[in-house]
């Protein structure tokens, strides 16, 4: 355990950001699991609206340091190379 005052209100601030951080990177999360489940169920513009909505609560996760920007890049690029995917196959089909 810390001794020192600094050391104390340091344990006390990063508690406050980890609980703060947690509903950033939660969200984005149920934001991306919502995505996946539309596209799984084949709604195209539901798919595309919850796409959408995913990129924006990373990229607001990724501009307040939460979440490393590569992992932001990484985990649009999977979603839109996913939507691009079924939006492919519905025009095909």
């Amino acid at each position: 355990m810390a001794h020192h005052k600094s050391a104390l209100k340091r344990i006390r601030s990063n508690e406050r950001k980890r609980l703060r951080n947690r509903i950033f990177r939660s969200r984005a999360r149920t934001e991306i699991k919502k995505a996946r489940a539309f596209m799984d169920s084949g709604d195209i513009e539901n798919a595309r609206q919850a796409t959408l909505q995913a990129i924006r609560v990373l990229d607001k996760a990724a501009v307040k340091g939460i979440l490393h920007p590569n992992n932001v890049a990484r985990r649009k690029s999977r979603l839109m190379k996913r939507l691009a995917r079924l939006e492919a196959a519905a025009k095909n089909a």
